[in-house]
């Protein structure tokens, strides 16, 4: 994925991040794609990764099967957007 197209969807998935776990106190500023979306990061837990699996089959067509996978793909925000890139179909 390239530079500019990976910065634009990880800002793009971290707005949606932060309005659809209703994350009101983190500042979209302080997000990179370094930043963990668990624990010690954006603070997100199972059921939120959940959640995600539902946003990203709606909204970007990804059809999650391996939900083991997710812990590898949701590691960080880096990691979140070249999944999504990787699987896209919308």
């Amino acid at each position: 994925m390239e530079t500019k197209n990976a910065d634009l969807l990880v800002e793009e998935l971290k707005m949606k991040i932060i309005e659809e776990m209703n994350l009101v106190k983190v500042n979209p500023e302080t997000i990179t794609a370094d930043t963990a979306l668990f624990r010690e990061g954006l603070g997100l837990d199972s059921i939120d990764a959940l959640e995600l699996v539902v946003i990203f089959e709606r909204d970007y067509g990804i059809d999650v099967e391996d939900i083991e996978a997710i812990s590898s793909h949701f590691a960080t925000m880096g990691t979140l957007a070249q999944f999504v890139s990787d699987n896209r179909t919308k």
